[in-house]
């Protein structure tokens, strides 16, 4: 599987429901997507399962952009974290 957006509007702002595989393919896709969303968006990982060393940049790059990210698994969250301190090492 690889990944599929389902998209939704609550009145205030987009969701953007990300469900199988987050890896550096499927990054192309998910951006014009955001882009057509415009900048009350938000990401709902719930179903998201795999996700590459790329699909943790771009989320740490969603989030210093604005985006809002919802249901994040801990393991996710937790790569997150420690690629920003890296990143601040560096």
């Amino acid at each position: 599987m690889t990944l599929r957006i389902d998209k939704s509007f609550n009145g205030t702002f987009t969701v953007l429901r990300l469900i199988g595989e987050l890896r550096s393919s499927e990054t192309g896709e998910l951006k014009p997507v955001m882009s057509e969303a415009g900048y009350s968006l938000t990401l709902d990982l719930k179903e998201l399962n795999v996700v590459d060393l790329s699909g943790i940049q771009f989320l740490i790059d969603c989030e210093s952009r604005g985006t809002a990210i919802l249901h994040c698994p801990p393991y996710i969250r937790e790569w997150m974290k420690r690629e920003r301190e890296r990143e601040k090492e560096d």
